[in-house]
């Protein structure tokens, strides 16, 4: 990986020279397959940009490329092969430091299946920038308190959907929250939306939009809540996030998969330090929200409001939990 990273920035630092140049240059950093690797320069403007090439059947002329929050990826002709080259290359807005950060983390992605087909290593280049895309789009900064109970929150209810009899890349595919979906997962004909709490005095659910308790798009609608305790014996966010690495251990598709939703949450192995709090799991319930359930939606209330964020207590909504190999089977997921 140390390699991988002194190449690429070595590459853009040599081709910075050719200040006369125009189009593309590149050189050449590594192979996966059948897939080459190239640092490059787009030129006169001279932005830095990673390039990938495939061949012209695994690239889909309608594959919708991912663009935006800095960065743009785009198909390019650098040479006369019959070659499809997609070029990740920095907006003239985004900032070199993190573009170049973003680069090496897809890069090292790509090294780490390196013996994948073209195209699985296709979808782990457009997924790992979709991740950062979202990652970027949320501002590009260590979890705040919240988002990092949140994210605690999203990981426990994923490990509780997979012990629960769920498949285990269905059910990483299912936690759409990462990528600013209205519930956190969304499974089978359904969703599921989870909220944390630390509060010892009721069992409170902040939700931050009218879409967020809406079932009218997907049925049945379910609320997760978990109340966390703060504690010294317990684990803090990266041992929550090890212990769900360990459940994908051994499984590539499901390894990509939950790597993608975390970069795209905003958690990064190298901020680990940065969270010190530790937590335990003192209680966890599901409720279903149906007719009744105390909630604001788009068909609730008054004509002109259409944004709300708000809170409720589930010690005060009079809905049972409901076992959660209960809910997958309602949800039609298992």
């Amino acid at each position: 990986m140390a390699l991988l990273i002194d190449d690429i920035e070595f590459a853009w630092s040599s081709l910075r020279d050719n200040t006369d140049a125009s189009g593309w240059r590149s050189i050449a950093i590594a192979t996966f397959g059948q897939c080459s690797l190239r640092a490059g320069l787009s030129f006169p403007e001279g932005r830095e940009a990673l390039l990938m090439s495939f061949s012209s059947s695994t690239v889909p002329a309608a594959e919708k490329l991912p663009e935006g929050q800095g960065f743009v990826v785009s198909r390019i002709e650098p040479s006369d092969d019959s070659l499809v080259w997609l070029a990740l290359t920095r907006s003239a807005h985004g900032s070199v430091d993190l573009f170049a950060a973003m680069g090496v983390d897809v890069a090292h992605a790509m090294e780490a299946e390196s013996g994948a087909d073209e195209r699985r290593l296709l979808r782990i280049f457009l997924g790992r920038i979709r991740a950062w895309q979202e990652f970027m789009r949320k501002g590009a900064q260590i979890l705040s308190p919240e988002a990092e109970i949140g994210l605690i929150g999203e990981l426990i209810l994923l490990r509780t959907i997979i012990d629960a009899g769920m498949p285990l890349v269905a059910s990483i595919e299912s936690w759409v929250g990462p990528f600013d979906c209205p519930q956190d997962f969304e499974l089978g004909t359904g969703a599921l939306e989870v909220k944390a709490t630390l509060s010892t005095v009721g069992f409170p659910a902040k939700i931050g939009s009218l879409e967020q308790l809406d079932d009218s798009v997907r049925q049945p609608l379910y609320l997760a809540g978990a109340r966390l305790r703060q504690t010294e014996t317990g684990q803090n966010l990266p041992q929550f996030v090890s212990d769900m690495r360990d459940v994908t251990a051994g499984e590539a598709e499901a390894t990509r998969l939950l790597s993608e939703r975390l970069v795209a949450s905003g958690y990064f192995d190298i901020h680990s330090d940065r969270y010190i709090r530790r937590f335990a799991l003192a209680d966890i319930r599901i409720v279903e929200v149906a007719d009744g359930f105390p909630r604001l939606t788009p068909g609730s209330v008054p004509l002109g409001v259409w944004k709300a964020i708000y809170e409720i207590d589930l010690d005060k909504a009079p809905w049972p939990s409901i076992p959660t190999a209960d809910v997958l089977k309602k949800l039609g997921a298992t």
